[in-house]
This record gives C-alpha cells, structure tokens and sequence, in this order.
C-alpha cells in the first residue's frame, strides 16, 4: 500500500424528503393568480426556436415562461 489515507466528508444532519408528485403539482397550481374559475391545464407544441426564443427573453427579464404565455393568452381571448 502507499500510505494515503482517504477521508470522506461529514455526513449529512438532515436527511431532505423528496417533494412528492402531488405536492409538486399542486405548489405550481397556487402560483396561479388566485381566482374562483376552475384551473385546465394546456398543452402546445411549439418550434424549438420559438421555444428557445420564449425562455431566453423570459430569462433576460427574470421572468416565468409560464405567466408570460399566460399573459399573451388573456391578451389575446380576454378574461372570458
């Protein structure tokens, strides 16, 4: 053997739970603006270059791609 000696770091205090799916879901729904209208979830495809163009933007302004769609969208058709 050459003599080295291997030493591991401290052990972790506390032991972090894993976020369940459901909690997930449901932290991202109450980032919605609260509202009595039911919540639909939409799905789109769209181009990667949109896509990249949209996070990019978002990123420079240090904003939520999710809440910009969402603008345009009531921009577009209103709050019904």
């Amino acid at each position: 053997m050459t003599g080295k000696k291997v030493t591991l770091g401290t052990r972790p205090s506390k032991k972090q739970e894993p976020i369940s799916a459901d909690a997930w879901v449901e932290s991202s729904v109450n980032e919605i603006e609260e509202t009595t209208e039911p919540i639909k979830r939409l799905t789109i495809d769209i181009p990667v270059s949109l896509h990249r163009s949209i996070k990019a933007q978002c990123a420079m302004r240090g904003t939520n791609m999710v809440k910009e769609v969402r603008e345009l969208l009531l921009q577009k058709y209103g709050k019904g």
